[in-house]
């Protein structure tokens, strides 16, 4: 086991910020960490990595207690935190040597060379960290974060600020990197998660409220969606008769979202429906169960 997270709680003065929260993670998995704001995904991490303490619970890195052995749970974990911390005068290279220096690496030189050639930094390897785009200087804090080959790796919000191209560059290099090592990765875009975790923790006022797969999380919404363009406007109080269906929301002109009430096949309904009203049905696509869906039902206040 690679994180063991047991009965972990963490006090902020009066401010509960994580209760009595526990979870295991195995080595080759990348793990979704979610949350909304504030609800505690932040301090999780930071307690796995060695910043904070924990106020009480225990978390075991790699079989090292992150309290008795922070030196060793250090030497196995990297860490990228949301505010990806760079000093922006010092060069690329000159950075990544430097943290190679701290971790005490053995042939230094041909490490950083390695992370520069794996993160994409090939070209950039010259330039001072203040003059890289945002994508460039995050790929900068994965390779910080990986230079000492850390058996697990902590990842804040890793695509923030990244345009589309940059996203789905990062999420390769994730995916290549989880492979062979344990990630946690926190990020607000469920599209990500679904593209790469094989598992999602949802936390919501510092407890636990999901622990699976995406793919069994989404199956628990057993509602249906679906898709529908009529030929002309149509009343929302005419939709939510439709029978079996619990909720409408208008798309755009003449196409709206209709949800069941249950897991009842409603698109015969809607046929009928169109008929009686002597509509003509343009599209109607059955929607995938979202992964958002689920996560804001499960953090609604």
């Amino acid at each position: 086991m690679s994180i063991q997270v047991s009965g972990v709680s963490k006090v902020y003065g009066e401010q509960l910020a994580l209760n009595d929260v526990s979870f295991s993670i195995d080595r080759g998995n990348i793990v979704g960490f979610l949350g909304p704001n504030g609800a505690g995904k932040s301090t999780m991490m930071k307690i796995i990595s060695c910043y904070i303490p924990q106020t009480s619970g225990a978390v075991n890195v790699c079989g090292f207690d992150v309290f008795e052995d922070p030196i060793n749970v250090k030497s196995k974990v990297g860490y990228l935190p949301e505010n990806n911390p760079l000093y922006p005068d010092m060069y690329v290279r000159e950075y990544l040597e430097f943290i190679g220096g701290i971790h005490r690496i053995e042939n230094k030189g041909k490490r950083v060379d390695e992370m520069i050639e794996q993160v994409g930094l090939t070209l950039e390897r010259k330039k001072k960290i203040g003059a890289l785009s945002k994508g460039y200087r995050q790929r900068v804090g994965l390779a910080q974060a990986m230079i000492h080959n850390p058996e697990v790796l902590i990842l804040d919000e890793p695509t923030t600020g990244l345009d589309p191209n940059q996203i789905v560059e990062i999420r390769n290099l994730i995916r290549t990197v989880g492979q062979e090592k344990t990630v946690m990765l926190s990020t607000h875009i469920m599209q990500e998660v679904e593209a790469i975790c094989d598992r999602v923790i949802i936390v919501n006022h510092g407890k636990i409220v999901a622990n699976d797969a995406s793919i069994n999380l989404k199956s628990q919404d057993t509602r249906q969606v679906i898709k529908v363009e009529f030929n002309k406007e149509v009343p929302n109080n005419l939709l939510t008769s439709i029978k079996n269906v619990a909720t409408v929301r208008k798309v755009s002109e003449n196409v709206w979202l209709i949800a069941s009430n249950s897991g009842s096949d409603i698109r015969p309904h809607i046929f009928e429906f169109a008929v009686s009203q002597n509509l003509s049905v343009l599209t109607i696509q059955k929607e995938e169960n979202r992964l958002e869906d689920v996560f804001k039902k499960l953090t609604k206040d």
